[in-house]
C-alpha cells in the first residue's frame, strides 16, 4: 500500500507551482467484455491525513473500497463520476471511449482543475495542463481516489446487471473473462449486458446464431477475419462478402486509413488486435 510523500508528493509539487487544484483521471471497465465503462476525475486537498486507506482500488478487498469510497466523496474538494453505456462502446471502441470518458470527467468537474493527472496514457484535449503517470492509482493520491469512485461505481452497475441476468454471474467477476464468465457466455450467449464489439463476444453469438440489437464497431481482429476470408480489393466489398454472412451482425467499419481507435477496424495500420482475449 503507497504511503508518504511520494502518495502525495506530485500533486504538493504541483499545488506548490501554482498550478493547482490537481484533479486525477481514472477508469474501470476497459478490460471488461461486458458492462459500462466507468470514468472519474477527483480533486483532494492536499496530504489529507484522514484518506490513510487509500489505494490503486485493484488492491483493496470490496469492503475496503467501499469504506474509502463513502471518505472520498465526504472530503473530495470536487469529484465526477461519467458512465460511458456499453452500446456507446460498441459504436466507437473502447479506446476511444476511454479517451472521451477522461475528457468528459474532467470537463465535469466544477472546480476547474489547474493541472490534470491521467493513470497510464496521455490524454489529448483535456481541460488543464496534463501528464500521465505510468501506475499513477498506485502513486498519486487523486489518481487513486479516482480509480476508487471509477470501480465501486462500476461493480454496483453490475450487481445491479446481475439481479436481471443471473446465469452470467456478473456480480462476481464483473464482466471480466475469467473462465466462469466465458463458460457462461459460451452456454447462454450474449446479453445486452455485453460488448458486441469484442471478439469473443461476437464468436459465440455466432454460434448461437443471435445479432446485436445496436450497431457494433468492429474490432480489428474481426475486420482481419473478413479481409482474410474476402476475394475482392476493397474494404467495404470484403466485409459484404465474407463478414456478414459469418457474424450475421449489423457492421460498422471506419473506411481504411480512417479512425482513431487502435483497438477497432480504424487502427489497423497497429495491428492492435483489441477487444477481449479469445479462449
Amino acid at each position: 500500500m503507497v504511503r508518504g510523500d511520494l502518495f502525495w508528493g506530485l500533486q504538493g509539487a504541483l499545488d506548490r507551482r501554482g498550478l493547482g487544484p490537481v484533479a486525477g483521471v481514472d477508469e474501470a471497465g476497459a478490460g471488461a467484455c461486458a458492462g459500462p465503462l466507468v470514468v472519474a476525475a477527483c480533486v483532494l486537498k492536499q496530504g489529507d491525513a484522514k484518506l490513510t486507506e487509500l489505494t490503486d482500488s485493484k488492491l483493496m478487498t470490496a469492503k475496503a473500497r467501499d469504506r474509502v469510497y463513502d471518505l472520498v466523496l465526504k472530503r473530495a474538494v470536487d469529484y465526477s463520476v461519467i458512465v460511458i453505456s456499453t452500446a456507446e462502446v460498441d459504436l466507437y471502441g473502447i479506446r476511444v471511449m476511454n479517451l472521451e470518458g477522461m475528457r468528459r470527467a474532467a470537463a465535469a468537474l466544477r472546480v476547474h482543475p489547474g493541472y490534470i493527472l491521467t493513470d497510464g496514457f496521455r490524454v489529448p484535449g483535456l481541460t488543464a495542463p496534463n501528464t500521465a503517470v505510468i501506475k499513477g492509482d498506485r502513486s498519486v493520491a487523486c489518481i487513486a481516489a479516482a480509480s476508487v469512485l471509477a470501480k465501486v461505481t462500476r461493480d454496483r452497475i453490475m450487481a445491479g446487471h446481475h439481479d436481471d441476468f443471473p446465469h452470467y454471474g456478473f456480480d462476481v467477476h464483473k464482466g471480466y473473462s475469467t473462465s466462469d464468465h466465458l463458460a457462461a457466455l459460451r452456454e447462454h450467449g450474449p446479453s445486452e449486458v455485453h460488448r458486441w464489439s469484442y471478439t469473443n463476444v461476437a464468436t459465440v453469438a455466432v454460434k448461437h446464431g443471435v445479432r446485436p440489437t445496436r450497431p457494433v464497431l468492429l474490432t480489428y481482429a474481426a475486420l482481419e477475419k473478413a479481409m482474410e476470408a474476402g476475394t475482392t480489393a476493397t474494404l467495404s466489398a470484403a466485409l459484404d462478402e465474407a463478414l456478414e454472412p459469418q457474424l450475421s451482425l449489423p457492421l460498422h467499419a471506419p473506411a481504411a486509413g480512417v479512425g482513431h481507435n487502435e483497438r477497432s477496424a480504424g487502427g489497423a495500420a497497429a495491428r492492435s488486435r483489441g477487444g477481449a482475449r479469445i479462449s
